[in-house]
Formats: structure tokens, C-alpha cells, sequence
């Protein structure tokens, strides 16, 4: 049903699979230096909106069987719908706007990180302490909890004081000075455009006995990601707002090319 695979998908798996192969077989992490950073980081550079989208996770190589099989099932019909010109549009676009979308948002997060942790420096105490975690802890050791219920019992302790502030600073040091990787956000895009070029098509999925249309099944995915986003579980480390960022990108691209159907070809 999706056809043979295309030249401009075939060249974009061979980019991805070869950078995530070099990075195995040399024990390198490309990640350091050309992964997206927040953008108030000393790391970031602004090429890094590009570059990182072709970089995966080490840890994991699903991270990168993920994203290439649904660039390698999806993608082939978009290109041969648009032409090469338009789907490579369609990737770069939405891989850059996602970097851009996830970093828009970060820097909102993150300066209000910032700011709670500059107000409870400068008037550090147990319950401040305990709400600065509440809001904002989530990327933290739970073990910090321990310390938590240690400078509640000492109010008065210099020591636990100075370490209480310490663990502020570090948190915020979190949330700003870690990078971003991988093709999602440009393969999200791909996604929602073919839901939203292709809305009524049907998919089979190993899981479900029954075909699902291609409109219900990213929808459901998008919404997955926002749910996800908004409800963040401890260890979590997806960016979601970059997953949703893509299709939001997909959708803007897809609209403005509808208005001139004769321009695909």
C-alpha cells in the first residue's frame, strides 16, 4: 500500500542510521556537541536546530528504531505525493520548528525555575524548600526527599541551610544545561501531515484486530503527547512539546500547500 522506498527517504535513513553507527562503533556522543541545548546555555550554538535532528539517543537504539520506521512507512507515499522538493521542505521544516517550538516553551519553564530559585536563595526555609520541590522537582534524586523531612526536623541547622541551596541551585542547573536529540519532531511532522493529506486511509497495527484510519491514530498520539507533557512522570526525559511542536509546524505547511494543490507537482 505505501509503495517501494523513495530516494529522499532512503538518503534520509541512511544519514540517521550511519551518524547513530559511527557513534556506537567509536564510542562517541555527538550529542555534547551538537545536540539542542536551552538556549541560555553556554553550549548552545544556533546550528544545533538543524544538527540535532539527526542525532539519537545512545542509550537506547529504540529511540532511533522508532523514529526511522515510521519515516520508512510513512514517508515514501508523502514524497512521491509532494515530490522530493516539498517533502524535504516538510522534514526540515518541522524538525527545525519543533527545535524552535520545544525551545519557546522551555525558555518560559525554565526562567520560571529560574526565578523561584533566585527567590528561595535569598530566603531560604523547610517549607520554601518543600514548595520550590513541589513545583519544580521532578528531575531531582527522590532520595532529596530524605533531606527534605532532615531540614524540616532542623529548621535552625546552617549546615542543611547551605545544603538546601545548593540543591536549588542544582536544580536549576538541570533544567537549563541538558540537550536534545533526535529526528521526532521532523518525524511527527510527517505524521501529521500524512493524517491530514491522507486522513481516511487505514492502518493495521500488530496490536489491534482492526483497522484504525490514519486521522484517528495521530490524533490519539498528538493528544498522547500533551497528555504526557502536562502530566510528566518522574524520569521522563521525552520531549514532548517537540513531538507536538512538529505536527503544529505539519499542520501550518499542510494548509498553506491545500490552498494550491497544483504547486505539489
Amino acid at each position: 500500500m505505501f509503495g517501494r522506498l523513495t530516494p529522499l527517504v532512503k538518503n534520509l535513513l541512511i544519514i540517521n542510521i550511519a551518524i547513530a553507527a559511527i557513534q556506537g562503533v567509536m564510542g562517541l556522543d555527538l550529542g555534547t556537541p551538537f545536540g539542542l541545548y536551552f538556549v541560555l546555555a553556554d553550549e548552545f550554538m544556533p546550528y544545533q536546530f538543524v544538527t540535532y535532528m539527526f542525532l539519537h539517543s545512545t542509550g537506547s537504539i529504540m529511540h532511533l528504531l522508532g523514529n526511522m520506521f515510521a519515516l520508512f512507512i510513512f514517508g515514501p507515499m508523502l514524497e512521491n505525493f509532494l515530490g522530493q522538493k516539498k517533502f524535504l521542505i516538510l522534514y526540515m521544516v518541522t524538525g527545525v520548528g519543533a527545535g524552535l517550538f520545544y525551545t519557546a516553551v522551555n525558555y518560559i519553564e525554565v526562567n520560571a525555575v529560574k526565578v523561584d530559585v533566585e527567590a528561595y536563595i535569598n530566603n531560604p526555609n523547610p517549607d520554601a524548600f518543600s514548595q520550590l520541590l513541589i513545583d519544580h522537582g521532578g528531575s531531582l534524586n527522590p532520595r532529596i526527599y530524605d533531606f527534605v523531612g532532615e531540614y524540616a526536623e532542623n529548621k535552625n541547622d546552617f549546615q542543611l541551610e547551605s545544603q538546601s541551596v545548593s540543591y536549588a541551585r542544582q536544580l536549576y542547573a538541570i533544567q537549563g544545561n541538558y540537550n536534545m536529540v533526535g529526528a521526532s519532531g521532523a518525524v511527527f511532522g510527517i505524521l501529521a501531515a500524512f493524517a491530514l493529506f491522507f486522513p481516511n486511509t487505514e492502518l493495521f497495527l500488530l496490536f489491534m484486530p482492526f483497522p484504525i484510519k490514519a486521522k484517528y491514530l495521530v490524533g490519539a498520539y498528538i493528544l498522547f503527547e500533551l497528555y504526557a507533557e502536562l502530566q510528566r512522570s518522574q524520569g521522563d526525559n521525552v520531549a514532548h512539546l517537540a513531538h507536538i511542536g512538529g505536527a503544529i509546524i505539519a499542520w501550518v505547511l499542510v494548509t498553506i500547500w491545500k490552498k494550491d494543490r497544483a504547486s505539489f507537482y
